[in-house]
């Protein structure tokens, strides 16, 4: 049997970007959190 080098190179899956915009992940998920907010308050769940 044979083993991979442990330098090969990793395949992209296409998930978050490392080097990507960290302020624009930072407000969506703010942006997640107020839309949930409403979402339960208005539902009468809180």
């Amino acid at each position: 049997m044979t083993a991979h080098p442990a330098t090969a190179t990793r395949v992209r899956t296409g998930g978050p970007q490392d080097d990507g915009p960290k302020i624009v992940e930072h407000v969506m998920g703010w942006v997640l959190v107020a839309v949930l907010a409403m979402l339960v308050t208005q539902l009468g769940l809180l």
